[in-house]
């Protein structure tokens, strides 16, 4: 069976890239469904695609608190503690965008993705 040229791409770039980098990938490409979700608030397909763009975000954040909350986690506890901060305002405001749809509320999510992505590539200044 052949595979798609892309998937086979996206495996090739997942083996090479840094933990850190894919870390910044994953974060941006939920970003980016976010924002498309935004900027196309209404469709037909609203609320099954609102529910996939937000869980998948949950997903990628739900990695990160575990990744955190490991003991042998390199980062130090005051950077941990903070982003476990973050990664639970990001739950928090996930519920509430399922709870009370709004397009603006997903602003935020959008940024804290972008600049986390940034600061994992060392992109923040």
């Amino acid at each position: 069976m052949s595979m798609n040229p892309l998937d086979a791409y996206r495996n090739v770039e997942k083996a090479t890239l840094s933990q850190r980098d894919l870390e910044a990938t994953v974060l941006t490409k939920a970003a980016m469904q976010i924002q498309e979700l935004r900027t196309n608030w209404v469709r037909d397909d609203h609320d099954a695609r609102l529910h996939e763009v937000l869980t998948y975000n949950q997903r990628v954040w739900t990695f990160f608190q575990a990744e955190l909350s490991m003991e042998e986690n390199p980062l130090p506890g005051e950077i941990k503690r903070n982003l476990l901060a973050l990664s639970a305002f990001v739950d928090r405001r996930s519920f509430d965008v399922l709870a009370y749809p709004a397009p603006e509320k997903l602003d935020i999510l959008i940024s804290i993705n972008l600049n986390v992505a940034a600061g994992l590539r060392g992109e923040a200044g």
